[in-house]
């Protein structure tokens, strides 16, 4: 109806009233109908007609201006077979394309102002004073999408009293009718500014995910100064499925301050690596099993089996696996990695390609205290994995270890290191084979919110109102967030799979910088809004049993060795004789399975020569 309506008014713009004198009626007859066929059928094509009005965007104007360019082009020819043109002026069509344009999309912006209930598009006399003045970091898409957003709603928490930039070309722009009103190093002077108008922001808000840990600490320590509170914008993966187009801000959480540039991965290899194949993860229901899982799910594996020993853990993660991904053939699994009967009945099923071994016993005073159990299933639990993948053909074993292996001072950190020394030993032993599995080991440090770390521990002690217990002021620690700690994984994983030269080697994961646990405790403690030592006490206990103040991701007798991908490093560690580490496993899974500690220790020491075990627990 808009396009024979833009032919007629088109013409009638071109040759005013007199156009019954300069066109026949046959050619407006044959004309309007031509054009509006045309434009029918072009605008189905485009598709003209499933965009939401509510929503039209520059999206929507570009569709329409591909389809009214097309439906001319299309009528030009088309109508000179027609009539010749004969009595039809040329400017008619250049008229016409701007009188559909604008019969087009007119309607749709008019509808969308009239949705968001606002003509003038000013922002700030439509804010309610009451609302919470915010000050916006970042001047890009994401300070745009909040600010409209808030626009559609008049009862909005929070009105925008200015922006903050990266980019000083900005500084003294608008968006939305909002100031830029400077860099980020600029907080002070620009809160002083809105303090003289009476506009003090009570947060600062960061608009975008792409911050690096060290400006997330710098903005958090000039709202600390200002009496501030930092808050972000959820991302697009944060958002609720089934939410309107309402944002909301959230609190900055530990994973912002110590946030990395992103690492940039090889998917394709990792894809190549999961797609089309059978894989198995042990620990399936853990901190790192479960992160992996989820990421194994989405890069379309032939069939997943999970394996854990927790009945509650296990169903967890198949239900939300089963959920996310109902098509995906799965199996949950219960057993022990300590019990090889039942390792080889689960290989036997599911004939897995990749298997990855996440289960282990983590927490290093727990397992000070229980060290047969720690050594069963760390060490004797993984080498009863790596010869069931050897048993079955798998083609790779991938095997998450600990910073905690090297120069360990606890029975976590010890039976880990001898998991990685018969790993490696079997690597070596296979290599040449024509039908071989690869036993890709990759090291890294401490994961934030794993089960058992630090931070779930200070929340907890945060809610109680304190205090925030710390071992010692000195101690530090590597942190790393659990998503990208198993997408470099991966990367590891694909990367020890595509070649031989890294066989018998250890992935060692780029941890950055170690981090402070006091300074950790006292960031978590600003981010509550509250300040250390007045409103929350920290409180130092002093070093548990197996504890070391720092850790380490490197031994001081193995070489380090760069690889092609940002973010993973290769060690070159002493390499041991199978048929030794193989014999010292028997006797440690003899040991544990008597119950005898002291005996247990004792080859555990044998095997981890750099394991001092003076002390056994009575």
């Amino acid at each position: 109806m808009m396009a024979g309506l833009s032919f007629l008014l088109s013409i009638y713009l071109r040759v005013g009233e007199a156009w019954p004198r300069h066109v026949e009626t046959e050619t407006l007859v044959i004309g309007t109908a031509l054009f509006a066929v045309i434009a029918a059928a072009v605008f189905l094509y485009q598709p003209m007609y499933k965009g939401i009005w509510r929503y039209a965007s520059m999206k929507d104007l570009v569709a329409i201006t591909r389809a009214v360019t097309l439906t001319i082009l299309i009528f030009v020819p088309a109508m000179f077979l027609v009539t010749r043109l004969d009595d039809l002026p040329r400017s008619t069509l250049i008229i016409n394309w701007f009188v559909l344009m604008a019969l087009l999309g007119g309607p749709r912006f008019a509808y969308r102002i009239l949705k968001d209930r606002r003509l003038d598009f000013r922002y700030e006399t439509r804010r309610d004073p009451h609302a919470i003045p915010v000050l916006l970091v970042g001047a890009g898409d994401g300070a745009e999408l909040f600010l409209r957003s808030l626009l559609r709603e008049p009862d909005a928490s929070y009105r925008v009293v200015g922006i903050l930039t990266r980019k000083r070309h900005r500084v003294g722009r608008r968006i939305h009718d909002v100031e830029v009103m400077g860099t980020l190093d600029q907080v002070a002077d620009v809160v002083g500014t809105l303090s003289g108008r009476n506009l003090r922001p009570m947060k600062l808000v960061l608009t975008h995910a792409d911050f690096t840990g060290d400006e997330v600490q710098a903005l958090l320590d000039a709202a600390d100064r200002l009496g501030l509170t930092l808050a972000r914008l959820p991302r697009p993966t944060d958002l609720r499925d089934g939410a309107a187009d309402r944002l909301d801000v959230r609190p900055v959480s530990v994973e912002d301050l110590l946030g990395r540039p992103q690492a940039v991965l090889d998917r394709a290899a990792i894809a190549a690596l999961i797609a089309g194949r059978r894989v198995l993860v042990t620990g399936a229901g853990g901190s790192i099993g479960s992160e992996l899982v989820r990421q194994v799910a989405a890069l379309g594996p032939a069939a997943l089996t999970l394996l854990d020993n927790s009945e509650f853990a296990l169903y967890s993660i198949d239900l939300e696996i089963a959920e996310r991904h109902p098509t995906l053939p799965r199996a949950p699994r219960l057993g022990s990695v300590r019990d090889r009967r039942r390792l080889d009945a689960v290989m036997a099923e599911a004939r897995p390609e990749v298997v990855f071994h996440a289960a282990a016993l983590k927490h290093v005073p727990l397992v000070e205290l229980n060290p047969v159990e720690g050594i069963w299933t760390n060490a004797v639990g993984s080498r009863h994995v790596a010869d069931a993948c050897r048993a079955s053909g798998v083609a790779a074993l991938v095997m998450i270890s600990t910073d905690k292996a090297v120069n360990p001072t606890s029975i976590m950190g010890a039976a880990k290191r001898a998991a990685e020394c018969y790993c490696q030993a079997l690597d070596v032993l296979d290599q040449g084979k024509p039908q071989r599995t690869h036993f890709i080991t990759v090291r890294f440090g401490n994961v934030l919110g794993s089960t058992g770390s630090v931070v779930p521990l200070f929340q907890r002690q945060l809610a109680r109102g304190g205090p925030l217990t710390v071992t010692h002021p000195d101690m530090t620690r590597y942190f790393m967030t659990i998503r990208e700690a198993v997408e470099l994984v991966l990367q590891a994983a694909a990367l020890g799979s595509g070649a031989d030269t890294y066989r018998g080697r250890i992935f060692v994961l780029d941890m950055g910088k170690p981090v402070r646990i006091v300074d950790l405790a006292r960031q978590m403690i600003r981010l509550a809004g509250l300040r250390p030592d007045a409103d929350i006490r920290i409180a130092y206990t002093g070093p548990r049993p197996g504890e070391k103040l720092s850790e380490e991701i490197f031994h001081g007798g193995e070489t380090t060795v760069p690889t092609e991908r940002e973010g993973v490093l290769i060690a070159d560690p002493r390499r041991l004789d199978h048929a030794r580490v193989a014999r010292l496993m028997d006797g440690l899974e003899a040991a544990c399975m008597a119950g005898e500690t002291e005996r247990a220790l004792a080859v555990l020491g044998d095997l981890v020569p750099e394991f001092g075990a003076e002390a056994v627990p009575a």
